[in-house]
């Protein structure tokens, strides 16, 4: 772990989650527990209002994997009491776990103020009616290309009209709604595609720039820059990561926080490619950014270090410099995120395998009661329908969702959609 040639140490706090007592630390329970139907329950989970009453339906999908080559194989939709929705697919041909992204999100694609659920299946992207999984339509997609889906406005309109799905680290293709083929591209850079490439206006043209792995394209495929111009030190591989840090007046104003596999690297760098800072020596993965530490100035980086032995996962908190402020160790830190619990403006640090919450200062603040599992998931988003965060806790395999509502935390600026979100990823 070397910043600048130099070996980091946390200045803040540096914990073992296990050794933390959970002694008058505030157990949080469910406002909601979901159990899913136990023949289509899959560990890929969103949610949305699907079919418009004004609530959150619990959306699970099924994959089917096969040496890194998946696709999505069922679907079943619950609504909050329990009850089933509706149920697309096969589910025998599937499986309840995961270690990749699945190729289905909830998203209004056509425009009617309704959201559809699209998945992508081995040999075509399928569009469903979210209120009855009634199939709309679909475009055929080529072999192995089910990776996942991304939505991007790529055309200037109003909203993500364009939809990119991809092969496990090959190739990306972009498709209009109606199926057509708008560009591709193989190896971005010469090296791997993201795990889930990044849409995002860095320019402020009304559309979307994509982060395709170790390249920046133009929204008509073209590359815009890339890392391996001299930009970081890079080795052969993907990119595991990115998040925008800020967004500024002009791309090199803007900061992108992201993280590169074999290079063992989290970076910053600008929105023209520039680097700003790198740590290595590990295999970084998912990255967070917020608020953490009430006495650093700036926001703060969070991410894990992936590929470690059991019981040993650490999880670190950079400043905007790149210097290591603090870590927490627990069993599984892969899956984690941010959300303000409390109000105040402070982010806590949510971890889905621990089951806890910890704040700017390494102290575990919160245990949620959810059933213990070896490998825990968690994701975010306003699911009660009152403007604040809520959290999302399942276990993989799944069996069960629990919903965690926010009663304290301080509302975001903009109104935020019920539901996970369009572009939920476990990266």
């Amino acid at each position: 772990m070397h910043k600048d040639g130099q070996t980091m140490t946390p200045s803040l706090f540096d914990v073992r989650a296990n050794d933390l007592s959970s002694e008058g630390v505030p157990v949080i329970r469910p406002w909601k527990r979901i159990a899913l139907d136990p023949d289509y329950a899959g560990a890929w989970i969103v949610a949305g209002d699907v079919d418009g009453d004004g609530q959150v339906e619990i959306v699970s999908a099924k994959n089917f994997d096969a040496d890194d080559v998946h696709y999505t194989s069922s679907v079943i939709v619950h609504r909050l009491d329990g009850s089933v929705l509706w149920r697309w697919g096969d589910p025998a041909g599937g499986r309840n776990t995961l270690h990749h992204d699945v190729a289905c999100q909830i998203h209004d694609w056509d425009g009617d103020g309704r959201n559809e659920v699209v998945v992508a299946t081995k040999d075509a992207v399928v569009e469903l009616d979210g209120a009855t999984g009634r199939e709309k339509h679909r475009f055929p997609i080529p072999p192995d290309s089910a990776d996942c889906i991304v939505f991007a406005n790529l055309s200037g309109g109003d909203r993500a009209s364009e939809v990119l799905v991809k092969t496990r680290y090959g190739q990306i293709w972009a498709f209009t709604r109606d199926g057509e083929l708008l560009w591709t591209i193989e190896e971005p850079a010469g090296y791997g595609t993201a795990h889930q490439p990044r849409p995002m206006d860095i320019d402020g043209d009304g559309r979307d720039e994509i982060m395709a792995g170790y390249a920046m394209l133009n929204p008509d495929g073209t590359s815009r820059w890339d890392l391996a111009v001299g930009k970081l030190s890079i080795e052969p591989g993907h990119l595991d990561c990115v998040r925008v840090f800020e967004m500024g007046k002009t791309p090199r104003d803007s900061r992108l926080a992201l993280t590169l596999c074999t290079g063992y690297c989290v970076a910053m760098i600008d929105g023209d490619g520039g680097p700003v800072w790198s740590v290595t020596g590990h295999h970084f993965e998912s990255i967070d950014v917020g608020k953490v530490c009430a006495d650093v100035p700036g926001k703060q980086v969070v991410v894990d270090i992936d590929h470690r032995e059991v019981g040993y996962s650490p999880l670190w908190v950079l400043d905007d410099r790149g210097n290591l402020l603090g870590q927490i160790i627990t069993d599984g830190s892969r899956h984690h995120m941010l959300v303000d619990w409390f109000g105040g403006g402070l982010d806590s640090i949510v971890m889905g395998t621990a089951a806890a919450m910890f704040d700017g200062h390494g102290q575990k603040v919160g245990v949620f009661d959810v059933p213990a599992a070896e490998i825990g998931r968690c994701a975010k988003g306003d699911m009660t329908g009152d403007g604040r965060v809520d959290l999302v806790f399942w276990a993989d395999p799944a069996s069960e969702v629990c919903i965690f509502a926010n009663k304290m935390g301080a509302k975001p600026n903009a109104p935020l959609p019920l539901g996970t979100g369009t572009n939920f990823t476990l990266y």
